[in-house]
């Protein structure tokens, strides 16, 4: 055989384990998100079942609080799955996160209510999630890691796009089935059971994650480590110690992801029904649209990313949310078509920060720490500000009385992150990913 037909199906070979690794990354993160979108479909119907309806207002501040409890236990599986990431293999870590979160969600789905339980079915509610965000506390930070070690230069946020993209179309999938659910079903069989069937579906969903990663070897960047016996003894220590720079400003332009992805992905349905006086049918189909924008915009918005770098499109992200965020809350009460358009303004801003955002957290930190660096910061701006954000936003509403109070939230934000980008972010869209040195 030639070189040179030796070389084209090494090509070939090459092409072909990387389209394995971005579908096995792709269906991992796919049932991780899907099964915490679970959680926000359901949640008007998870306040009338598992919190006392004194106060209708008050049980749905309390869904969102268990929400948001969901999101401490995400710094600690964050050090967790970062710190064995670096030391053991993404593969392995993501493969045990993929198991974590479809278990905790397929509990939640057999969980019974607090006319059967009582208080201990918010307690038992809280811990459930609690377990969700400990997985997912690894998992985007760790399949953003995996999926980069194996793109090519130049190509990065392309190779990573189905990362954000598949978060996108795990939201769609599980509005749809909430549009299904609530449309087909009588209250009462949605009470009684239709609500568990999204959480129920994270078994089977868990399962083929898990099969799928399990057949991808690790990365040939942390093989490389373990070749030359660089793996380092204490990747989080050190990630601390000498990209405290990097972290902070992660975490500086994450919030704006993280406040602006919540709000529309989780929060948006129940504003929309309980502020706008929507249908829920009718909100539900607003989310789909939105993140069905969202979910097509990525690949696009991550070819322009390695074409014009991470941070012309982090400073365009993060402007469009300071400049347009109000304009389109201030048009989605007027009928369902401009309620449509507003949320999918938001959804293009999201997925421009977000695909930047992907190979950014990954280019910043060099290879030993890598995964423990970018868990650090994206997961403290997710627990800090993500978590929160449906809670603070439906606090704000009812505190000021104005449906414009979450947009003004996300400018807020959005403007701090527009000062992180242009004064503390160096573009990292050439920086080599085999490298120990901080840059």
């Amino acid at each position: 055989m030639s070189s040179t037909a030796t070389a084209r199906e090494s090509d070939v070979d090459t092409a072909t384990l990387r389209r394995k690794v971005a579908f096995a990354s792709a269906i991992g993160n796919f049932v991780e998100w899907f099964d915490s979108g679970a959680y926000a479909v359901m949640s008007a119907t998870i306040a009338g079942l598992f919190f006392p309806q004194y106060d209708p207002a008050a049980a749905l501040l309390a869904t969102w609080a268990v929400f948001a409890g969901g999101f401490i236990a995400r710094p600690i599986g964050a050090i967790v799955f970062g710190y064995f990431g670096d030391r053991i293999g993404r593969n392995k870590m993501l493969a045990a996160s993929v198991l974590c979160m479809s278990g905790a969600t397929f509990l939640i789905g057999v969980l019974p209510p607090y006319s059967v339980l009582g208080i201990a079915a918010p307690i038992l509610l809280f811990l459930l999630r609690a377990v969700q965000g400990f997985s997912t506390g690894g998992e985007y930070t760790g399949g953003s890691a995996f999926i980069m070690e194996y793109a090519p230069d130049g190509k990065r946020a392309r190779y990573a796009s189905p990362i954000p993209m598949t978060v996108g179309i795990a939201a769609v999938a599980g509005s749809l089935v909430g549009v299904l659910l609530t449309s087909g079903l009588s209250e009462a069989a949605l009470l009684s059971w239709g609500w568990r069937i999204p959480f129920l579906l994270a078994a089977p969903l868990g399962l083929i994650g898990l099969y799928l990663r399990s057949r991808v070897e690790d990365t040939p960047v942390f093989r490389a480590l373990e070749q030359h016996d660089a793996v380092p003894r204490t990747p989080l220590r050190n990630a601390v110690r000498l990209c405290g720079k990097q972290i902070l400003t992660l975490f500086g332009y994450s919030i704006t992801n993280a406040v602006a992805y919540y709000l529309m992905s989780s929060y948006m349905i129940a504003y929309m029904s309980e502020n706008l006086h929507y249908s829920k049918a009718s909100a539900m189909l607003t989310s789909v649209v939105a993140m069905l924008v969202y979910s097509i915009a990525c690949p696009f918005l991550a070819r322009a990313s390695d074409r014009f770098g991470r941070k012309p499109m982090l400073l365009v992200a993060c402007g469009g949310f300071v400049v347009l965020t109000y304009p389109a809350f201030l048009i989605m009460p007027f009928g369902i078509g401009m309620a449509m358009l507003g949320t999918s303004v938001l959804a293009l801003l999201v997925a421009a920060i977000g695909t930047s955002n992907v190979p950014a957290l990954v280019e910043l930190f060099p290879t030993g720490v890598r995964s423990s660096g970018s868990a650090i910061g994206y997961t403290a701006a997710y627990v800090l500000f993500g978590g929160t954000a449906p809670f603070v936003a439906t606090g704000l509403t009812q505190a000021t009385g104005s449906s414009l109070s979450p947009g003004f939230y996300v400018m807020g934000v959005a403007l701090i992150s527009l000062i992180v980008v242009l004064f503390a972010f160096t573009e990292t869209k050439n920086l080599p990913l085999r490298r120990d040195t901080v840059t």
